[in-house]
């Protein structure tokens, strides 16, 4: 069903007042500047990998060539626009969202495809053992602890994010551990894992929804052993991702997918999966950030039951929704991956987003 048959996300607080961007480059000289620089030099990172994700394809370098073109110009379109205060607000989001339009214009749908079904298979290979390990930490304040930390570690992975890129394509062997020792370690630049860990102690929320955001280590390592927790308190969870492909974000589709393999790993997601106690939905989403504007009936009608929200990633709990209000629990948890983003808010690179708002 279609987004505009829609009566907006349920568990908003206001959706008339809801503004889903954290940040309005037109209002921000400075942020505009770093910004349309960094997607100027980023987009030369999206050419490579889309010419090499249709490298069997003759026509794939002057597509990528044309893509990147068209992408650089309309960036100087939007930079030197007039801004008019009526207009719509000039965002990170804009950015990313335009980045995928362009790709797909020239035919590049989804250039990451292959580089996330090998990290999601090589993940999986490892999620026995990180479940085992979990299992045997008897304190549930150390055990949460690991969980959110895995969260937090798992989001390191993101092949949008240049500081990442260059360290996973310097070290093929850095991992979920390597990523545990490079974030920020506590106290983190916002948290509230203390009040996350004194409401695990009171009664278990009825159902969480929990919006993924990169595929392989993060959503195998990182979400799944946090879902499978939420699962044993008798939670249910709804575990949304990507309508269609962006950037290495994993996609409802390849979600179902990984969630399937992982059935024969772990007997608790096993049954929740074939029971109905964990669904998969589609975000209705075309970029890597979250609109709440943009949703359709069927997914507003699978959350309107929610008490407790979820929301992973910088695209989704930082370029989009830190600020933003709901009538639930709501935890946002994201790596600033860009320096100059850390800087803005006052942390370093790899600093770390634990904002958890109770009800």
């Amino acid at each position: 069903m279609s987004s505009s048959s829609s009566k907006g996300f349920p568990l908003l607080q206001d959706l008339a007042s809801y503004i889903p961007d954290s940040l309005d480059l037109n209002r921000d000289a400075a942020a505009k500047e770093y910004w349309f620089g960094c997607f100027d030099r980023l987009v030369l990172k999206f050419e490579l990998q889309a010419a090499k994700s249709q490298s069997s394809d003759p026509s794939a370098d002057a597509r990528a060539a044309q893509f990147r073109e068209h992408y650089q110009e309309k960036l100087r379109q939007l930079k030197k626009a007039n801004v008019d205060p009526n207009d719509q607000p000039l965002t990170i989001r804009t950015l990313l969202e335009l980045n995928q339009k362009s790709l797909r214009l020239y035919g590049f749908s989804d250039p990451w495809k292959e580089q996330k079904n090998l990290e999601n298979e090589a993940s999986l290979k490892k999620l026995p053992a990180r479940l085992q390990w979990l299992d045997q930490v008897d304190d549930m304040n150390a055990k949460w602890t690991a969980i959110i930390k895995g969260v937090l570690a798992g989001n390191m992975f993101d092949w949008g994010a240049q500081a990442v890129s260059q360290i996973l394509e310097k070290d093929a062997g850095f991992g979920l551990e390597e990523a545990l020792e490079r974030i920020q370690k506590r106290p983190w630049l916002v948290d509230c894992l203390e009040q996350w860990l004194e409401r695990m102690k009171g009664p278990a929320h009825s159902c969480a929804t929990i919006f993924t955001d990169n595929s392989g280590i993060d959503i195998v390592l990182g979400i799944l052993p946090l879902v499978r927790e939420l699962l044993l308190r008798k939670t249910k969870v709804l575990l949304c991702a990507n309508t269609e492909p962006a950037l290495n974000d994993i996609t409802y589709e390849e979600l179902n997918e990984v969630v399937k393999e992982c059935c024969s790993e772990c007997e608790t997601i096993n049954q929740a999966y074939h029971s109905g106690m964990l669904k998969i939905v589609g975000n209705d989403q075309n970029g890597p950030c979250l609109d709440f504007r943009n949703i359709s009936q069927e997914l507003s009608d699978a959350t309107a039951d929610s008490d407790l929200l979820i929301i992973v990633g910088m695209a989704r709990a930082l370029h989009t929704n830190l600020n933003a209000k709901f009538s639930c629990d709501a935890l946002k948890l994201a790596v600033v991956k860009n320096e100059w983003l850390a800087n803005y808010l006052g942390g370093d690179t790899f600093s770390v987003i634990c904002k958890y708002e109770k009800l």
